[in-house]
């Protein structure tokens, strides 16, 4: 156990060892100052003027924000007719069939939005056209969206009026050209070297020691798995997601695609420092984050560490922990540590089955889900932040009997409102989601959904509550990761999610956008000795207490009926 706990301390200080430097490399390039990816430019400009982009021209926010959400637009429309007809076109070795049409719809929201909840199994639900034209591509493309709308909002903490210019395609363009393809093209050379397959080789066959015949899907998965991780993804190539030996075939893998997946989000933040010379506040931001990281991690290290409760009571020892749905290859604080990393950030890739996990474990998945502002995914980590740090400069002002103000601007009603909205509305999709899941298992359970209601759960009582509390959580977050013991795959779940997973993604992105546009335009007040600072200890911890209590008073009714009660009862 010492082994796995230095593992885990090792791949969270590599993380972090990797991040700083290059969240200044990051920052140099979205402030256009000169850097090591410069030479990527011509590509740059090859990709804009085909897409008839002017480089030079600055848009305003809400001209960014209609860029932003009709090529997200496109995309769908396009995912949604692959998918529907991937089974009659090219590079489909295995024969899969084409998705049904409220899968194809789950399915590509799914993606464009970067969430990746996957109602399918990757083997044998895609092909390989499929998941490199529509799931590696949009894997890029939602990331990079994600990417760019922080980097417009940052422009709004800038003294300069600047009416949130600038120009959303070409921070698109940059993010994929200098930030995403690089890193991706080294974590998949690493999977490669270590046994993850990259061909378009058809399934092989070999003879089991039992001597059964096994089919073992291949394909192109280094490339996906790759951007998977580094763009916080998290769809897997293989159904098993990480848990699958080759989607991660040993532990070099496991902490490299933890590394990635991790490392992205933590750059940002700095980056973010850097492009707004303001470093000390990145630093504040990073440590309210990181204590909530922390907060969720050890639980769940202790938690799994010890074992199932309900088994130790029969007299039976534990020496490795609670191993049901764990690799033996990884083990319990492994897979502690990516349990919380994928559900605090938005990845939602696992590397062990989070419906084994220990009751608490699962409370710390959902709650890292549900403030959805510790790290968070590429980009948005801070956007879903930003709008806790507007509740939690609003109320410090009234506290100190200033109107509030944030880098110079005063934040007013406006603001605050459409603040309150995100997360009030992010609050309704979750808590709405499940009343109607559980209204209807109670009230129709032979309801034709395809799979009938009765049919939904795997586990009575608090435990299936838990997975369909899990299931709308992890769609309203952007996350994907799910308790697998949910029979998903049907109408009712397909469509309701799909919804979710819009709203779940663009409100946080429309809101933040929106009031960052709003503020950018108002006139900048120099601070003062009067001006509350945003980058000291003290309002940090007036941050953090916000986003633990915004998320305690929504969430924790529901917590209470579904993994808590689970706990207590096992005990």
């Amino acid at each position: 156990m010492n082994t796995e706990l230095v593992g885990v301390l090792a791949t969270y200080l590599i993380t972090l060892l990797l991040a700083i430097p290059l969240g200044k490399l990051v920052g140099r390039i979205f402030r256009g100052e000169p850097n090591a990816l410069d030479f990527m430019a011509p590509v740059e400009r090859l990709i804009l003027r085909i897409g008839g982009v002017d480089a030079s021209k600055d848009m305003g926010w809400k001209e960014n924000l209609t860029a932003l959400l009709t090529i997200n637009a496109v995309w769908f429309v396009y995912a949604f007719g692959m998918l529907l007809a991937q089974a009659g076109l090219p590079l489909n070795p295995d024969g899969n069939p084409s998705m049904t049409p409220d899968l194809a719809f789950n399915t590509a929201i799914s993606f464009m939005v970067n969430c990746d909840l996957q109602h399918y199994s990757g083997e044998s639900g895609l092909t390989y056209l499929t998941q490199l034209g529509v799931i590696n591509f949009l894997m890029f493309v939602s990331a990079a969206t994600g990417i760019a709308a922080l980097v417009l909002v940052v422009r709004a903490f800038l003294p300069e009026k600047t009416n949130l210019s600038g120009n959303f395609y070409v921070y698109f363009t940059k993010a994929i050209t200098r930030v995403l393809l690089p890193g991706a093209l080294v974590v998949a050379t690493i999977l490669a070297f270590n046994g993850t397959p990259a061909s378009f080789d058809g399934k092989d066959q070999f003879i089991s020691l039992q001597g059964d015949t096994v089919n073992v899907s291949r394909g192109p998965a280094a490339g996906l798995i790759a951007i998977k991780h580094l763009g916080t993804n998290g769809g897997g190539y293989f159904g098993a997601n990480s848990a699958h030996p080759l989607e991660n075939p040993n532990y070099l893998t496991n902490m490299v695609e933890l590394i990635a997946q991790v490392m992205l989000p933590i750059i940002m933040l700095f980056a973010l420092g850097y492009m707004i010379n303001r470093k000390r506040f990145s630093w504040i931001v990073f440590g309210v984050m990181t204590s909530g990281f922390l907060l969720l991690l050890i639980p769940t290290l202790v938690t799994e560490l010890h074992g199932n409760p309900a088994i130790a009571q029969l007299g039976v020892t534990q020496p490795t922990g609670a191993m049901e749905g764990k690799e033996v290859r990884f083990g319990p604080l492994s897979s502690a540590y990516w349990s919380i990393a994928t559900t605090v950030i938005s990845t939602g890739s696992v590397n062990s089955m989070h419906d084994s996990s220990m009751a608490l474990s699962g409370a710390m998945q959902l709650l890292g889900m549900m403030t959805n502002a510790f790290y968070g995914g590429c980009g948005v980590g801070f956007l879903n932040y930003y709008y806790y740090l507007i509740i939690a400069v609003f109320i410090s002002g009234l506290m100190v009997g200033r109107t509030p103000e944030l880098f110079g601007r005063k934040v007013e009603a406006r603001e605050i409102k459409i603040a309150s909205m995100v997360a009030l509305l992010s609050t309704l999709m979750v808590k709405g989601g499940v009343a109607i899941a559980a209204w209807i298992t109670v009230n129709y359970p032979n309801a034709d959904w395809t799979v009938k209601p009765s049919a939904w759960l795997n586990s009575p009582g608090y435990h299936g509550f838990t997975e369909m509390l899990y299931e709308f959580t992890s769609a309203n977050a952007n996350n994907g990761s799910g308790f697998e013991g949910l029979g998903d795959n049907n109408v009712f779940w397909n469509v309701s999610t799909g919804f979710v997973l819009l709203f779940g993604r663009f409100i946080p992105i429309i809101g933040p956008v929106a009031i960052a546009g709003l503020l950018a335009d108002k006139k900048f007040v120099p601070e003062s000795a009067g001006t509350l600072p945003t980058d000291t200890p003290t309002f940090g911890l007036m941050t953090f207490a916000v986003i633990i209590i915004i998320t305690a008073l929504s969430f924790f009714p529901a917590l209470a009926l579904g993994p808590l009660a689970e706990y207590f009862s096992l005990k």
